[in-house]
């Protein structure tokens, strides 16, 4: 089936167009340079971006997938969660498509879609199929949490972060070292020459369930920063590349040992990474050698498919429509807030 999908959840305007699973055209149009100034993203500034680019980004999609848009035969949008106004506007342009075209759309949780991001197929790689159920860990700047995924459309959560997400401590760490924005990226170059045992930062809540908390980080790096006088420092130290490196592995440490855990205590075979910080080199190799050398199989996002992109919404909007779940009409509103378990 061949899947018209769209995303606007926060600062990137993606359109992508998937046939049962293998892509065939994804275009992102990404807001950073937007945002850089202001080390986050601004919500007003992203909605306005999103406008800006909404269509053109649609329309490139489909011309580069070769295809006239009568062709597709069914449109997967992101509903939620994600910023409200940023939801809108690709909701409200599927919408506005769908009745142009005749073409019924359906409204996709992006957290979801994110988990089986891993099993989209494009160009002359063929993904595996997926083997439930298995555990699935999403983790970026606005998530982090574990899911007990039993089928493309069944997940439940058993496991979150009870204040901030893994990908929002990098930024916010990252800003305090003055390396900008985003900050996961950042940290990750910084910490590849740095020593991860030269500094002493706990683990929150590690080996203790499968809940996250990651807020202390930001206090303790500050407290390491400034005790150190690091602000005096050229960018290029050893010293914060020391930092970032110590501040890399405590994150890493808790996401791929709760990963594990939760795959041995519901006894799956199969294990899912993926979600913006998946892109981190550091978290993939980890999670690679403590969880395959386990026996697990581990699948991770293609680093193109780690971001927020619309290939994976049509990838699972494709398996909605054929279970006829999450059918929109025209009262259709975004769901900001969007657990997967509903």
């Amino acid at each position: 089936m061949l899947i018209l999908g769209m995303e606007s959840s926060c600062d990137e305007t993606a359109a992508a167009v998937v046939d049962s699973g293998l892509v065939i055209s994804s275009v992102i149009r990404s807001q950073t340079e937007f945002h850089l100034k202001y080390g986050g993203v601004v919500p007003e500034i992203a909605s306005r971006a999103h406008l800006e680019a909404v269509d053109s980004v649609v329309k490139e999609a489909i011309a580069q997938s070769g295809l006239e848009l009568q062709k597709i035969e069914a449109i997967a949008v992101t509903q939620g969660p994600g910023l409200v106004g940023a939801l809108l506007v690709a909701l409200s342009y599927a919408k506005g498509l769908s009745i142009a075209s005749n073409i019924k759309v359906v409204g996709v949780n992006h957290v979801q879609a994110h988990a089986l991001s891993p099993f989209l197929s494009f160009s002359d790689f063929r993904a595996p199929d997926p083997d439930f159920p298995l555990v699935a860990l999403v983790v970026s700047g606005g998530h982090t949490s574990l899911f007990l995924v039993k089928s493309e459309t069944e997940f439940k959560t058993i496991g979150q972060t009870v204040d901030d997400a893994a990908g929002e401590a990098f930024d916010k760490c990252a800003k305090l070292m003055g390396l900008g924005y985003p900050g996961g990226p950042a940290i990750d170059k910084m910490a590849r020459g740095g020593d991860a045992k030269a500094f002493n930062i706990t683990r929150p809540m590690w080996r203790k369930g499968l809940n996250f908390s990651f807020s202390g980080l930001k206090t303790r790096v500050h407290d390491i920063y400034h005790q150190n006088s690091m602000d005096n420092l050229p960018d290029d130290a050893q010293a914060l590349k020391d930092l970032a490196a110590s501040l890399q592995e405590a994150i890493v440490d808790v996401l791929a040992d709760k990963l594990y855990q939760a795959a041995s205590f519901y006894e799956v075979k199969s294990v899912v990474l993926a979600g913006g910080v998946a892109a981190n080199s550091r978290l993939r190799q980890v999670v690679i050698d403590r969880l395959a050398s386990s026996g697990l199989n581990v699948l991770i996002s293609d680093p193109a498919w780690c971001t927020d992109n619309a290939a994976m919404i049509a990838y699972l909007g494709g398996f909605q429509i054929a279970k006829n779940i999450g059918i929109l009409d025209l009262n259709a509103e975004p769901k900001p807030r969007w657990p997967v378990d509903q």
